[in-house]
Order: C-alpha cells, then sequence, then structure tokens
C-alpha cells in the first residue's frame, strides 16, 4: 500500500497542471455525516507537500460534497488557515483508499489560469468501506499577497479502489479573499477615517448654525424715531400761557 501511495504521489507531482474539472458544485443544504463504526477515516499525514492535478477521473458510484463549517459565507483571510470538511459517499463494492485532498486558486475573470496550488493534505490509513459515507478536514491557506476580492477555489480528493487511481472534484466554486486582520485591514481603517471625518464636518456645520441663529436672536429690535406730536388737547389747555409763549420764541428763533 505505502510503494502504491508513493507511486501516486510521484505521477501527480510529474503530470502537467492542467486543471480538468468535474464540475461538482457543493450542495448547501446537504449534511456531512461522519463515517459508520467500521470506516477509517485515518490521521493527516505530518508531511504533506504540493502536488499537481492528475489526469484521473472519478470512480462510478462515489459521490462527494464540501461544506464550509465555520464559514458558510465562504470569507477567507489572507494569510490565515480556513478549513472546510469533504464529504464522500460510497455507493460501489470495494473499499475506497483515501490518499490525499488538495486545492488551488484561481482568478474569477479566467478559472483557467492559475494563482497558487495549496498545500495537499495527505491521509495515512483512510478507508471509506461499500455502502459507507465518512467526512474528511482540509485545512488551507491561500496566500498573504492575494488582493482582496473574488476567487475560484478548486478542490479535489485523490482516492484508490482496487489499486486504481481516482479523482474527485468536491468543490469548484468562489471564495471572496478579505485582508487579515478583519476590522484593522488597510481599507476598513481609510473608510473608517473617512466616516469620522464626514461626521465631524457635519458636527462644525450644525454648530456654526446654531451660533449664527442665535446672535441673530440676540440682537435688539430697531427703535424708529420720528417727529415729535403734540396732542392737540393739551396744546387747547395750555393755549395763552407763558408756556406756549416760550415755546413759540424757541420756534421764532430757530427760523
Amino acid at each position: 500500500m505505502t510503494i502504491r501511495v508513493f507511486l501516486i504521489l510521484c505521477l501527480l507531482i510529474i503530470s502537467p497542471s492542467i486543471l480538468q474539472v468535474a464540475r461538482c458544485e457543493p450542495d448547501p443544504d446537504a449534511e456531512v455525516v461522519d463515517s459508520a463504526e467500521d470506516g477509517d477515516i485515518g490521521i493527516i499525514g505530518e508531511d504533506a507537500q504540493d502536488f499537481g492535478v492528475g489526469n484521473f477521473g472519478p470512480a462510478p458510484g462515489v459521490e462527494t460534497v464540501c461544506v464550509f463549517p465555520k464559514n458558510p459565507s465562504k470569507l477567507v483571510a489572507a494569510g490565515e488557515e480556513s478549513e472546510l470538511l469533504v464529504g464522500m459517499k460510497n455507493e460501489g463494492d470495494s473499499s475506497i483508499s483515501i490518499i490525499a485532498i488538495h486545492a488551488s486558486v484561481h482568478p474569477a475573470y479566467d478559472p483557467s489560469y492559475l494563482l497558487q496550488n495549496l498545500t495537499a493534505q495527505a491521509f495515512n490509513n483512510a478507508t471509506v468501506p461499500p455502502s459507507a459515507h465518512a467526512t474528511f478536514p482540509y485545512v488551507y491557506a491561500v496566500s498573504k499577497f492575494l488582493q482582496s476580492g473574488a476567487y475560484v477555489l478548486v478542490g479535489s480528493i485523490v482516492y484508490e479502489i482496487d489499486q486504481h487511481p481516482y479523482q474527485s472534484t468536491f468543490y469548484n466554486g468562489t471564495i471572496e479573499v478579505t485582508e487579515p486582520g478583519g476590522l484593522l485591514g488597510v481599507e476598513s481603517v481609510f473608510l473608517f477615517c473617512l466616516g469620522a471625518a464626514l461626521v465631524c464636518l457635519l458636527g462644525f456645520w450644525i454648530r456654526s448654525q446654531i451660533q449664527e441663529f442665535s446672535k441673530k436672536s440676540k440682537k435688539a429690535p430697531k427703535v424708529e424715531v420720528g417727529t415729535k406730536t403734540t396732542d392737540v388737547s393739551m396744546d387747547e389747555w395750555l393755549q395763552g400761557t407763558a408756556y406756549t409763549r416760550s415755546q413759540a420764541n424757541k420756534t421764532k428763533k430757530k427760523k
């Protein structure tokens, strides 16, 4: 078994990197069930390595599904580890020996162009008996140099049935790569500062309007000064007195 696994991995390493995608889209409503008691999921090998995609096709009677358990929105931080689960159902008559899980990243505008081969995870002594299903974890990390945006993730699982190698694509869809650090990203900080500046400007404008309105309301009303009028009844009552004569003399002097 060890020699066969080594030969398969060597063949995968020297094989061309042309992706032959089986278009196995994940079912968002599907549930990944753990393997039966007699199934051996195996242990992830410590000496995992990068390798290309081989020219193997999927085996008949094998179904795969992919679930992002902790990340249903498929937001992947650049340079940080993410995890997905690969579910495999064996409806054939022979046991399936799991070799490895690997994935690659491609630009959304051209999925045929390879951006990054993600680290592969090799499995030791992992089998799926007939009429059973199993779940296999896959931990990956996209390059920290990837810019934020949508990318295509293509994931495949390599296995062996009766000493024949096969490969099934469990996911071929988009993921959203974000900057590491979440809210502390450069774009997030810039947007936060811009929003704070706009709020401050709005506050200053409202304050200036309030002060202007207060100044206008505090101004005293202007009193118009007109010609002094004399009450007619008062003039008649004082007519012929010394007061009226003095007022007449003042008027003549002014003239």
